[in-house]
């Protein structure tokens, strides 16, 4: 990565173009700041190393509903025939219902729902939880760089790939309607 620090990284990012603003996204997605003591409570907690380019992301805003809200794939999914959509961005945090250790955070998912542990839950789909984005440590990506993958309940959890790291899959994010 060279000298370019995490912030000049997401220089060029239009964050205020990129997050819906209402009330339901500040309820229900957003989090509070948060601090290292955190980040290594939930890294204990899922058994995996937050990537770097995520942190400074979500240190713009903890979470939210994103506008550029869908990613195109080359294969099919449960959602469509070229895509997937995302209702939001799970936030750091300890609780809430979608925080990454809240009710409704990665590892619910995996216990509840069956979903393979293969990293960390950090998007809901519109689905209901029929299908998810998950930060991916070993399939795809490896503990150092996670890839970002889909994981479709609907097909039998099938993991399709998305982006090779999180800074590809956000800056690959487009708005769609579907």
């Amino acid at each position: 990565m060279g000298k370019e620090t995490m912030e000049e990284r997401w220089a060029d990012f239009d964050f205020s173009s990129f997050w819906k603003v209402s009330d339901y996204a500040k309820k229900t997605y957003e989090g509070n700041e948060f601090e290292a003591a955190d980040i290594a409570q939930i890294e204990t907690a899922l058994g995996y190393k937050l990537p770097e380019m995520y942190l400074s992301f979500m240190k713009k805003q903890n979470g939210g509903m994103p506008l550029k809200d869908s990613f195109r794939t080359e294969t099919p999914t449960s959602w469509s025939e070229n895509g997937v959509a995302i209702e939001g961005f799970l936030n750091i945090g300890l609780t809430g219902s979608n925080a990454l250790l809240g009710d409704f955070g990665s590892r619910f998912w995996l216990e509840e729902w069956g979903y393979p542990d293969i990293g960390i839950a950090i998007c809901d789909c519109p689905s209901a939880g029929h299908d998810m984005i998950f930060l991916d440590y070993k399939i795809h990506g490896t503990q150092d760089v996670p890839a970002v993958v889909h994981i479709d309940q609907e097909m039998d959890y099938k993991i399709t790939f998305l982006a090779k790291d999180f800074e590809s899959f956000v800056r690959n994010l487009v708005e769609e309607e579907w």
